[in-house]
């Protein structure tokens, strides 16, 4: 029996437009646009000024904050320009400009370590120094991630990826399931942990199979079978059907010993200590019914995604949305000008939106919303709170324990935008809280 949560929903994945579709490698691009603000943390400053010639593997960007991870140029070139540039977060970042001069030249500093033979600091500055992150998440830096403040029981390789459309990591474990099993087991001696544990969802079979005919895999690996819902791969969710653990309210994972990694960050681990090479590329699915060619693209971060897009083909029919990530909890855009980041897992193209949302539909106390939350909360109550602008009500029901999956929305008969409702009063709870604290309450 699959291990699962209780709640979510089966959505429509469309998975099958990229699932079997090798990975391509994008060709080379004559520009690179590497944004500062890649992860959840500390802003970087540049390292380099105009006119400065770079490498690939070279930082570019960083900071003295524990909590940051610096930006690497992955292309050798020249910077051309340092200035404010889009970013998939819909804001204007400062963004270092890279000419590519196509010898991909490498840094004196990329060279690969042995693992077996570092203390856990040691491996911890390697993974800070490769500036990785969360690399299909929220982007938080892998090494602070690593290092808990209290012992933890499990590491979890997320291969769920229960977003819609998006098959990227499925790739990665049909294409380099050495890899994952390869950083896997790095984070297991980060942690002093002789085990490590890899959820995966029913819907990719073939991906269970190639990590375990990987020659990584042993019986100190365990792959678990997860049933297909969403928000399966959410980390609390994920948490939940692995260990049987419950994270405590307002706690983070590790608070419940265990600790998330997934499949992309796994990947991007191997590669620097197996080549030294630090995150400057990773996979990417464009998809989407306004695209010609859906497909997973091997991209060097910096590419700009109207670039990649001309890749698959370009677009068939005039898109609706553009979307950055999944349908389900990625970030509309206005353009495609953004570069592809450490972050990027998905382009998604839509011609015309699946569902649309009346504001002024009344809710009819169905209790769908509440049935299939994720978090058991009451999304059509946090909702009620956020038209009445009622931030102790919010409380009441527990806002900040939301993880904004977005399924309330979709699962909603009267075709109320729930989620859009919570996310407008959610800063001004977590405000409030956070003067509370400040003033000692």
């Amino acid at each position: 029996m699959a291990a699962t949560f209780k709640g979510g929903f089966h959505i429509r994945d469309h998975k099958e437009l990229t699932n079997t579709i090798p990975t391509k490698r994008v060709p080379d691009c004559d520009m690179h646009i590497f944004p500062m603000r890649q992860h959840i943390g500390a802003p970087l400053k540049p390292l380099v000024q105009i006119g400065d010639k770079v490498k690939v593997g070279q930082k570019i960007a960083d900071s003295e904050e524990f909590v940051s991870a610096p930006v690497h140029s992955s292309v050798s070139g020249t910077v051309t320009d340092i200035q404010q540039y889009f970013h998939d977060s819909t804001a204007m970042v400062d963004a270092i400009f890279v000419k590519n001069d196509k010898e991909y030249t490498v840094s004196e500093d990329v060279c690969p370590k042995d693992y077996t033979k570092m203390t856990t600091e040691e491996i911890l500055k390697t993974i800070r120094e490769a500036g990785i992150v969360g690399m299909d998440g929220a982007g938080f830096p892998t090494h602070v991630k690593l290092a808990p403040r209290n012992k933890v029981d499990y590491v979890i390789i997320n291969g769920a990826e229960c977003e819609p459309y998006i098959t990227s990591d499925h790739r990665y474990m049909l294409e380099n399931a050495d890899d994952i099993i390869y950083g896997l087991k790095i984070a297991m001696k980060a942690l002093g942990l002789s085990d490590g544990h890899i959820g995966v969802e029913l819907n990719k079979p073939d991906g269970m199979e190639a990590l375990k005919a990987s020659k990584e895999y042993g019986a100190n690996i365990h792959i678990i079978a997860l049933k297909t819902k969403y928000p399966q791969g959410a980390e609390k969710q994920l948490i939940k059907a692995v260990t049987g653990r419950n994270v405590p309210a307002g706690k983070l994972p590790a608070d419940a010993g265990a600790v998330v990694v997934n499949v992309a960050t796994a990947v991007a681990i191997a590669n620097a200590f197996k080549t030294g090479m630090p995150a400057i590329e990773k996979n990417v699915t464009v998809s989407g019914d306004a695209v010609q060619n859906p497909s997973n693209f091997r991209v060097r971060t910096g590419v700009p995604v109207k670039f990649l897009i001309e890749q698959a083909g370009g677009f068939k029919n005039e898109p609706e949305k553009i979307i950055s990530g999944g349908p389900m909890m990625g970030i509309s855009q206005y353009n495609t000008d953004y570069p592809v980041t450490k972050t990027t897992s998905s382009v998604l193209t839509i011609s015309k939106a699946e569902k649309t949302y009346d504001p002024d539909s009344p809710c009819i106390r169905c209790g769908r919303c509440v049935d299939h939350c994720p978090m058991r909360l009451m999304p059509f109550k946090l909702s009620e709170a956020s038209r009445k602008d009622d931030i102790e009500m919010a409380r009441k029901y527990n806002i900040l324990e939301c993880i904004e999956c977005g399924l309330c929305s979709y699962i909603c008969p009267a075709n109320k935008n729930l989620l859009q409702f919570i996310r407008m009063i959610k800063p001004e709870v977590m405000k409030k809280v956070r003067e509370e604290q400040k003033n000692g309450k």
